[in-house]
């Protein structure tokens, strides 16, 4: 094998290798609690609430409860749900944390539980890795990084419109 073909190939197995981490690095776990795809989407600038989404799977055999997070990039993270009620969309904080029963998946997306990350000093930009960590009781913390991600297109303000409009201060 000629020099060049040595290192074309040592290259494309460097590529490969770095098109694997970031998937690998994605999912984070501790003890019986595995943390699925934690993500963000980019904030306008000026906007001082971000959202987290993620998937938390408890495989013990006891129910645990993600009580709290936090993030250096905002003053405070909240657990929150969205709700559908008569056509009109409402958000409220869970103010003793999110249920995560034995042997069971909970999701945290968009128009469903989340995370809200208040007071951010400056915007989220897509492309980039906001560390956050969980809490819970029952479980130990856990450590992850939510990816900033555009979703297919949507406005990154969509959270912030009209379901703002019901979300009371606390």
């Amino acid at each position: 094998m000629t020099l060049a073909r040595t290192l074309a190939a040592s290259l494309l197995m460097a590529c490969s290798a770095l098109n694997i981490a970031p998937a690998i690095a994605h999912d984070h776990a501790g003890g019986s609690v595995t943390i699925d795809h934690p993500w963000s989407r980019p904030t306008p600038p000026g906007s001082p609430m971000g959202v987290g989404y993620l998937t938390i799977s408890n495989s013990g055999d006891s129910d645990i409860t993600l009580t709290s997070a936090e993030t250096p990039r905002a003053a405070q993270v909240s657990i929150h749900q969205s709700t559908m009620n008569n056509g009109v969309m409402s958000m409220r904080p869970l103010k003793n944390g999110l249920l995560i029963p034995a042997g069971n998946t909970v999701e945290l997306k968009p128009h469903g539980y989340h995370l809200m990350l208040e007071k951010l000093e400056e915007p989220l930009k897509e492309g980039e890795r906001i560390p956050l960590t969980l809490r819970f009781d029952g479980a130990k913390s856990i450590k992850v990084e939510l990816q900033v991600e555009s979703l297919d297109g949507a406005s990154p303000t969509e959270h912030s419109d009209t379901k703002m409009q019901k979300h009371g201060h606390h």
